[in-house]
C-alpha cells in the first residue's frame, strides 16, 4: 500500500501556511483527524467549526474529500488508522473478552448481554467500513489489519513515498521530536532519501508532535495553542 513511486512528483498545488484550530476544547487535533494528499478524515463527534475549517482550507483542491467518520466506534480517527493517497489501514474490530464482563458483573456471566453488545459492535464496524469505502476516492484501497498495537496512527508515519513503521508491528516531509539528535536527523534524512527534516514542538512546547499536528504535502493543521515561533518552524519544512 505504501509504495514509493519511481519518479518524485512536485506538489501541483500552492503551498499554504499552517492553520490553527481546536477539536471542541482540545488542541490535540492530530488525534481527531487524518490528512493525506487525497482525503481528510475527521472525528464524527467534533464541532461543525472543526469540520468546516478543513473544508474551507482545502476547498481549492479539486475532488478533495473531507469525511466525517468514526473508527471502531471512536472519533479518535487520527490515532486509529494510517493512510496515504493510495490506501487506508484500519484495525480489525476487537471484541471485549468475556472475562472483562465477568470482572464487571461478578461471577455470573450474562452471555445474552455479551452477544448483544458484540452484534451491535459488528454492525457499527461494518457500517464504518461501508461509509469509508463509499466516501473515499475509488483509487483509495481500504484494508483492515489484525494487530495488537491498536493505535496504528501512533505506530506508522507515512506519506505517499515512505513509511516509518514501529518495529514490533507484525507485517505491514517529516516533523520530528524536538530532542532528536543531529545524528538521528541525518540518519532519518538518509533513510528518507534526503527529505528535509525539522525538530520542533506544537501547542506551546508539547513534544507530542503527531497529536497536535496533521499535514500533507502542501499544508498543515495544528492545535490552536501553537505559537507563532512554532508555526514558523512548521512552515519552514514545506
Amino acid at each position: 500500500m505504501f509504495q514509493r513511486p519511481k519518479v518524485q512528483q512536485l506538489c501541483p498545488f500552492q503551498l499554504v501556511m499552517a492553520t490553527r484550530l481546536q477539536f471542541d476544547n482540545s488542541c490535540d487535533i492530530g488525534v481527531y483527524s487524518k490528512l493525506t494528499n487525497a482525503y481528510c478524515l475527521v472525528g464524527i463527534v467534533g464541532s461543525q467549526k472543526f469540520d468546516s475549517t478543513f473544508e474551507d482550507e482545502l476547498a481549492h483542491i479539486p475532488v478533495f474529500q473531507v469525511i466525517q467518520t468514526s473508527i471502531n466506534g471512536s472519533w479518535s480517527v487520527g490515532r486509529l488508522c494510517a493512510g496515504n493517497k493510495n490506501g487506508l489501514l484500519c484495525l480489525t474490530l476487537l471484541h471485549p473478552k468475556p472475562l472483562e464482563y465477568l470482572s464487571i458483573s461478578g461471577t455470573d456471566m450474562n452471555w445474552a448481554y455479551y452477544d448483544r453488545i458484540r452484534a451491535i459492535e459488528e454492525n457499527n464496524f461494518i457500517y464504518e467500513l461501508q461509509h469509508l469505502r463509499y466516501s473515499l476516492p475509488d483509487s483509495v484501497e481500504v484494508k483492515c489489519v489484525d494487530e495488537a498495537h491498536s493505535a496504528l496512527g501512533n505506530c506508522i508515519a507515512c506519506n505517499d513515498d515512505f513509511a516509518l513503521i514501529h518495529p514490533e508491528l507484525d507485517k505491514l516531509l517529516f516533523f520530528v521530536h524536538p530532542d532528536t539528535s543531529v545524528e538521528d536527523l541525518e540518519e532519518l534524512s538518509d533513510l528518507l532519501d534526503g527529505l528535509p527534516l525539522a525538530a520542533g514542538t506544537v501547542n506551546r512546547g508539547s513534544n507530542v508532535i503527531s497529536a497536535g499536528l496533521t499535514v500533507n504535502d502542501w499544508t498543515a493543521f495544528c492545535g490552536s495553542d501553537t505559537t507563532t515561533t512554532e508555526l514558523a518552524i512548521i512552515d519552514s519544512i514545506f
